[in-house]
This record gives C-alpha cells, structure tokens and sequence, in this order.
C-alpha cells in the first residue's frame, strides 16, 4: 500500500506522491492533522484517534470515496480525498454529469511553512484527477469561511457556481474544467 498511485516533480519544491490511506497505520498522523486548529474546515476537531481511524477504514471500504495520503519528498505532508458526486457529498444539491469527480485537499499544519507549497500540493492534486482520462471535471463544496481555500480553488480555474446548504455547512459549489485547469498552467 505505499506504492504511489501519482508522482509530480515541482522545479522548485521537488517530488510530490499520492498514494492510498492505510487507515490503521495512517491513523496517527491523520489524527495530528484533522484536529489541528488549521483545520477546522474538516470537522474531525474533536474526534480522538480511533475516530479517525473508523473514519478513514469506512472511506477505504467505500467504492465512491478514496483517500490518499500526499508525500513531499517522501514524507507525509498532505491529504487528498476523492468522491463521486453523484454517490456522496452533493447528492439532491448538484447534478453531476459523467466525468465529474469531487475532491477535499488537507495541507499537514506546520511551523515553517514554505512558500508556493500549498498551491503546488492543489496542482499535484489536480494533475492526478485529471490524469484519470474518465475525468472531465473537478467539483468542489468549500465552506463559505474559508477564504484561502477559495483563492487557492480560483488559481487552478474553479469557478463558483453557486452557494449551496449542506448538513454541515454553507459551501460554495465550485467546478473546474480540464480546459480550465491546463489554462492556468498555460497548457491550453
């Protein structure tokens, strides 16, 4: 399970990988990071480590739900989940059309942040939905409040499409295109 599924090399901040959860052994630095203060947007800041693990074991079990643990440079540094629209998050609120995927990115929190490395850990996850060719579009449900997320989502082409009220949260119901993405990276 520590084969990555994605590798991308960044020219200024080196190798970043994906590769599936293994809840169990995962668990503990899921914990360290779901809880954090930095995020409050997960809504796991009060589930303890057993929590986490029940959490990431029913994902795992789950065939429209994936997470995948990011490594820079070989260390745990990122999480990354992916959904099916039309089977989980938006169902009723978004119609999802065939190449829609939806997704939820995690930065680890950290003291020494490094500039650029929130917004090459969003464009390693994009490059790695988008190297899915089944995939046409990227759907996000970013919380109202969370005005980085939202100029991160907008630097890689997500446009908002509406604000939208889940059981949880106010979120802006956001999509990206292929085309939207690569135009960003001047790929077109």
């Amino acid at each position: 399970m520590n084969t990555p599924a994605f590798t991308r090399t960044d020219p200024a901040l080196g190798e970043f990988a994906l590769r599936p959860v293994d809840p169990a052994a995962d668990a503990p630095v899921l914990h360290s990071w779901v809880t954090h203060p930095k995020a409050v947007f997960w809504l796991m800041q009060d589930c303890d480590l057993p929590a986490v693990e029940k959490e990431f074991a029913r994902i795992d079990a789950d065939p429209h739900h994936h997470a995948l643990l990011g490594l820079h440079n070989g260390a745990p540094a990122f999480l990354m989940e992916r959904y099916d629209p039309a089977h989980r998050e938006l169902v009723g609120i978004h119609v999802a059309r065939p190449g829609d995927i939806g997704m939820h990115f995690l930065t680890a929190p950290t003291d020494a942040p490094v500039h650029g490395f929130t917004h090459a850990v969003i464009t390693t996850v994009m490059e790695s939905l988008f190297a899915d060719p089944a995939v046409q579009r990227v759907v996000v449900e970013p919380d109202t409040r969370n005005t980085a997320v939202h100029a991160l989502n907008k630097a890689v082409g997500f446009e908002v499409v509406r604000t939208v009220s889940l059981p949880s949260k106010d979120a802006y119901l956001s999509t990206c295109t292929r085309d939207q993405f690569l135009a960003t990276r001047g790929d077109r």
